[in-house]
């Protein structure tokens, strides 16, 4: 039996684009004509730039080298692209990977640098600059993200860091749907909330790189069916949290994590984040599940694989009035489960939108049916119809096993989803 208990606000961002240029790391040169190329697809894709610069060039002394930041910065401003602003990515591995190390202390000295250089110029002037891009908050890291935020913490708009669940050597599809792996990251966020308020206290923290397995993925597994539990529970997890925006770390191409296949097809993390989007506002509602928590016992970690998330439903959505809610829910058992909607929510109509796999592959497949009908697009240009399923007043919800589903409870009138 479910029921809402209370509210707190966040906002779920996933239209964000990154692309970070270093000769360092593949001797790539970034003409003028591959930034414009770049810029222009952001603009018409209605996605906003984060553009990583090079942190890798160094001055003797080992403070960074802004010569050629700063030509980049030059022309972007001449063409007015509105761009924000980050230093490097994943710092704490500089040493392993290039064989030079900069602490956290010189790069929050660097920020401080690229701050000056963003200052003069107009565009820039007010331009947002996020950072370090941490990667995951081991000791060493933790130390470097210390150093940072003790010198620079003021200066970035947003606090970033990366999330990467399995090692992608020994992945398999069955351990998307391990409770403990998806725990993970909430252990994380602590750590990394932990030292930013220790310096900035309030500071937004965006988690800038999610990938399911690490080294760009796995391939036939981090694009299937089975990651989705990952994604899915990711956001849910960084909105409870307070995390209001998250990164995919590729669309296409590179690595594994895609969202649209070589012949640009949507894959189905694509759908879940349509859907997410479609469906799912700013404001986070706790739930309370009766006979779903239970006590724990000494020496034992209750890990649940029933996972119910529930938000406002979004008021771009001009399908569903304001005050309605919207539930979405991970059923990681083997075996169906019956969820009886209580307190406010009873009674009400629901439309069901049920994601399952679609093929023969199971698990491991890369194409998704809503309902029942798979999602195809209509054509090169056109997405299709998300129909939902509507669901009689006061029917309890029947979860199939190893699916994820959201739920749109309507005319719920609810009091903290009546107002933006």
């Amino acid at each position: 039996m479910l029921e809402l208990q209370r509210e707190k606000a966040t906002q779920m961002h996933l239209v964000l684009l990154k692309e970070q240029f270093s000769n360092t790391y593949s001797n790539l040169v970034l003409t003028a004509r591959s930034l414009d190329k770049l810029y222009n697809f952001a603009d018409c894709s209605g996605l906003h730039l984060i553009f990583a610069l090079n942190a890798l060039r160094r001055n003797p002394n080992n403070s960074w080298n802004s010569s050629s930041a700063l030509s980049l910065l030059k022309y972007s401003a001449s063409k007015k692209y509105n761009i924000s602003w980050e230093l490097g990515n994943e710092p704490n591995n500089y040493r392993t990977m290039h064989g030079r190390a900069v602490n956290g202390s010189q790069l929050g000295k660097d920020y401080i640098q690229l701050k000056s250089l963003l200052q003069p110029i107009r565009i820039y002037s007010r331009a947002s600059l996020y950072g370090p891009n941490i990667g995951r908050p081991r000791k060493n890291v933790i130390a470097l993200l210390d150093g940072f935020m003790k010198v620079a913490g003021s200066t970035v708009d947003a606090v970033t860091w990366q999330h990467c669940y399995i090692d992608g050597r020994v992945v398999k599809a069955m351990d998307f749907l391990k409770t403990r792996l998806l725990d993970t990251l909430s252990d994380q966020i602590r750590k990394i909330q932990k030292v930013v308020n220790t310096y900035t206290p309030g500071k937004k923290i965006w988690l800038e790189g999610v990938v399911t397995t690490s080294a760009g993925g796995t391939n036939n597994l981090s694009d299937s069916y089975a990651a989705g539990f990952l994604w899915l529970n990711t956001l849910g997890m960084l909105a409870n949290q307070g995390i209001d925006v998250v990164i995919r770390h590729s669309f296409f191409d590179h690595g594994y994590n895609h969202l649209v296949d070589q012949n640009f097809n949507p894959l189905p993390d694509y759908w879940l984040s349509f859907l997410y989007k479609r469906l799912i506002g700013p404001k986070v509602l706790a739930v309370h599940v009766a006979g779903l928590q239970r006590k724990p016992r000494p020496g034992r970690v209750i890990r649940d694989k029933l996972r119910i998330y529930a938000h406002c439903t979004s008021h771009h959505n001009h399908n569903y009035v304001r005050g309605s809610i919207t539930l979405f829910i991970i059923n990681l058992h083997r075996s169906r489960k019956k969820i009886k909607l209580a307190g406010t929510l009873r009674d009400k109509l629901v439309h069901q939108y049920l994601l399952q796999p679609y093929g023969q592959e199971g698990l491991k497949s890369k194409s998704v049916q809503l309902n029942g009908q798979p999602l195809v697009m209509v054509d090169d240009g056109t997405l299709p119809e998300l129909k939902p399923r509507p669901l009689r007043a006061g029917r309890t919800l029947v979860i199939p096993p190893v699916t994820m589903g959201f739920y749109v409870v309507k005319n719920v009138n609810a009091l903290a989803c009546r107002y933006r």
